[in-house]
């Protein structure tokens, strides 16, 4: 599975805050006991059976860290694993690979457990025409990583934000008095701001051909992507 190419720039800002968050002003306790000449190789290895996600993740994050650490990937995006296997080899400054260790691995089992999931979904609709979608309901500032996942288990992309497409759903019919007034005010927003967007309007059910509005409720939260 080759889930295609990521924004390197965003990549690098997501760890840098991961970093920030984990490190603050120093790895005091490898500072501490651990010589800084000190040399060592760690192996990444599964813990269980799945699909792996996540060695995009390593050579941005020791970029970072400490970029003479050299690695070794022995599995790439979207491949089935079994427990035991041995993802990828680390080599370098014991410190560097101690201070880098908690991000890559929670990064990598989220989401390789993002890619066995949909990985599973995928398999059912097999022979179909349908496609697995992810939404935006993703863990806030983590979106990129976790929407990388769903490529790298055979899943697609939905829309990345709120900026990229306009999804009608059922709160904005409620607001603005039905669905072809939804539609028509969409299509109005972009001639009036020669944006090129796609149009896409979730509907409750098939059944409301009166042209009437649907009766008024209160609006709901997370009710989809």
């Amino acid at each position: 599975m080759n889930p295609g190419s990521i924004d390197q720039h965003k990549l690098k800002e997501l760890l840098s805050l991961a970093l920030a968050e984990d490190v603050g002003d120093g790895d005091h306790t490898s500072l501490a006991t651990v010589s800084s000449a000190a040399k060592g190789i760690a192996e990444v290895r599964c813990k269980g059976d799945g699909i792996f996600a996540g060695s995009v993740v390593a050579p941005a994050l020791f970029n970072l860290v400490d970029d003479a650490v050299q690695l070794r990937s022995f599995v790439t995006e979207g491949d089935e694993v079994t427990a035991g296997k041995i993802a990828m080899q680390v080599d370098g400054s014991i410190q560097s690979l101690l201070k880098a260790e908690r991000i890559l691995l929670n990064c990598m089992q989220r989401m390789s457990g993002i890619a066995t999931f949909t990985r599973k979904f995928v398999t059912e609709v097999a022979g179909t025409n349908a496609r697995i979608l992810d939404t935006r309901k993703t863990t806030p500032n983590f979106r990129l990583l976790e929407k990388w996942a769903v490529k790298a288990g055979g899943g697609f992309n939905h829309r990345f934000g709120l900026y990229d497409m306009i999804l009608i759903k059922d709160n904005h019919v409620d607001a603005c008095g039905g669905v072809r007034n939804a539609i028509e005010k969409a299509n109005a927003y972009l001639q009036q701001t020669g944006k090129t967007l796609a149009i896409e309007i979730e509907i409750r059910n098939a059944g409301n051909r009166s042209g009437r509005p649907y009766p008024p409720r209160q609006l709901s939260t997370g009710r989809s992507g």
